[in-house]
């Protein structure tokens, strides 16, 4: 029988231990890359290269939101806002991230929601349930019920 040195033992000692240590981390790291953002995964969602300077500087979140918005206009224009914007003349949730859009299809953005969680949250909500596969009467009535304690709506109730 032969004997290793005592060196090659501890090396092969270290590595044994540097691989055991290393395997959690890669797998963290791996499940991490995995999971990009939860909001592009499968929705439509516009590119980020077609979003204002502000918002592509903004916030993770607020940059899906925008991108949400412009990409599914009819999701936000069905849900209401209630940060109190209807006095800013938004008609929906939608209205705080897109002013206009131009008959020759160029959009006229809103900063509104650059500053406000409670439009930001409104549409990551929306994002969510479409995802999960609600009604637009769900996401509506959803919405409704967590937001409405935080201002008047601005759309009319729900039908």
């Amino acid at each position: 029988m032969m004997i290793k040195p005592l060196s090659t033992n501890v090396r092969n000692f270290r590595w044994f231990i540097f691989l055991v240590a290393l395997l959690p981390i890669v797998s963290l790291l791996s499940g991490c890359s995995a999971s990009s953002s939860t909001a592009d995964q499968d929705l439509n969602m516009a590119p980020m290269s077609d979003m204002p300077v502000d918002v592509q500087k903004a916030a993770v979140s607020v940059q899906e939101a925008y991108q949400f918005a412009v990409a599914n206009p009819d999701a936000l224009q069905n849900v209401p806002c209630y940060c109190g914007c209807g006095a800013a003349g938004h008609t929906s949730n939608y209205s705080c991230y897109v002013k206009e859009v131009k008959s020759s299809g160029e959009v006229v953005f809103d900063q509104h929601a650059l500053g406000c969680s409670i439009c930001v949250d409104i549409a990551q909500d929306v994002m969510k349930m479409t995802r999960d596969g609600k009604t637009p009467k769900e996401i509506r009535a959803a919405i409704d019920q967590t937001y409405s304690q935080y201002g008047p709506s601005n759309m009319p109730p729900a039908q």
